[in-house]
């Protein structure tokens, strides 16, 4: 896995040769510890350090540049590492935070006493290469879910034509991409798949570490994206804002109220509205097939993962404040990047909870 630093500093120091066979990944517990531990003096900025999925990546990162702007004591540093990998270095006691698509397991809850906070709304879209399709292209989750178990191999496969008659589909080989062990994206993918398609649930089930039966994997978000703009004959699944920034093809896809959708800020509100309405208190609620005739049916929040307490006051207060400046002036960059921001009744609600684990 490469493990890019220029969320971390911005002049990174020079390895040695001899340390170039170390895995990223395993440098990662180090150098979060480095950041996390620079020492709490008047002059200095507080660091605060968190790791996780690549889908919010790009929000971080414009985080780590405005919050910067807000208050020049405190800064962030964001690790774009796998959502999995983030709640492993939350839970151990590793850096401020993790962020993420899956919800915590129970273990994490209960016994780390980790909890996760909505910060805004995405959506995950499967993108395809279909280079003589220039019309919208109709998938149901129950096709998804046999293409991605490898049933379906060809383009004008019957179940993609019947969904798809005004379309002229070439006799072409699907190029399946997915994503490896530990992505947020394969938690959201995988529990739409699977609440769509008994036999997937059955076969692989939600999970960030699906076994994957077809398929190359690509590593990163921005990964998946590029493979896919480049392979005909592709498809995948990545964040709505990158097939939106790459200029991508995205599939329409087939909703519980019998709509095909194409995903979009107001779609993914509205199936954030379908579930958390009225009582709004669901942060950590699961958003894919949300009912509804405009919800896009592959929506998710990104959480941030928090442990409910602290032993370091100074931190802490550090952390209180991004948090307050994320469910407040931090919304607009969201929006800017390309994310769907929370619906006021559920932003006052996260950022009440957040002002409590002070």
């Amino acid at each position: 896995m490469k493990l890019s630093l220029r969320f971390l500093t911005r002049s990174a120091p020079r390895r040695h040769p001899r340390r170039r066979l170390l895995s990223p990944i395993w440098l990662l517990p180090m150098i979060v510890l480095a950041l996390y531990s620079i020492p709490l003096r008047s002059q200095d900025a507080v660091v605060l350090v968190g790791s996780g999925s690549s889908v919010p990546a790009p929000l971080y990162a414009r985080w780590t540049q405005e919050y910067g702007k807000h208050n020049a004591h405190i800064q962030m540093r964001y690790l774009p590492v796998g959502t999995s990998e983030g709640i492993k270095q939350i839970s151990h006691g590793v850096g401020d935070f993790g962020a993420g698509e899956a919800q915590l397991p129970d273990k994490e809850r209960k016994e780390e006493g980790l909890i996760e906070l909505p910060v805004v709304l995405i959506g995950i879209v499967p993108i395809y290469n279909l280079p003589d399709v220039h019309q919208e292209l109709r998938l149901s989750g129950d096709v998804l879910a046999e293409i991605f178990l490898g049933e379906i191999k060809n383009w004008n496969a019957g179940q993609i034509a019947k969904l798809n008659p005004d379309i002229s589909l070439p006799n072409l080989p699907i190029q399946v991409v997915n994503r490896p062990a530990g992505k947020g994206s394969n938690f959201v993918f995988t529990d739409f798949l699977s609440k769509t398609s008994a036999k997937f649930r059955a076969q692989v089930g939600t999970s960030p570490s699906p076994k994957w039966p077809v398929g190359v994997p690509a590593e990163r978000s921005s990964d998946m994206a590029d493979k896919v703009k480049t392979t005909p004959g592709s498809i995948g699944y990545v964040e709505y804002q990158y097939a939106v920034k790459g200029n991508i093809s995205q599939v329409a896809v087939l909703n519980p109220a019998g709509k095909f959708v194409r995903a979009s800020a107001d779609g993914i509100t509205e199936a954030c509205k379908a579930v958390e309405e009225p009582r709004w208190n669901g942060f950590s609620a699961s958003l894919t097939n949300a009912p509804g005739a405009d919800s896009f049916p592959i929506t998710s929040f990104t959480w941030i993962y928090l442990r409910s307490k602290s032993t370091d006051s100074a931190r802490a207060a550090a952390l209180a404040d991004l948090l307050n400046w994320i469910y407040t002036d931090g919304q607009q960059f969201a929006v800017q990047e390309g994310y769907s921001e929370l619906p006021p009744q559920l932003l006052a609600a996260a950022r009440k909870k957040a002002k409590e684990l002070q």
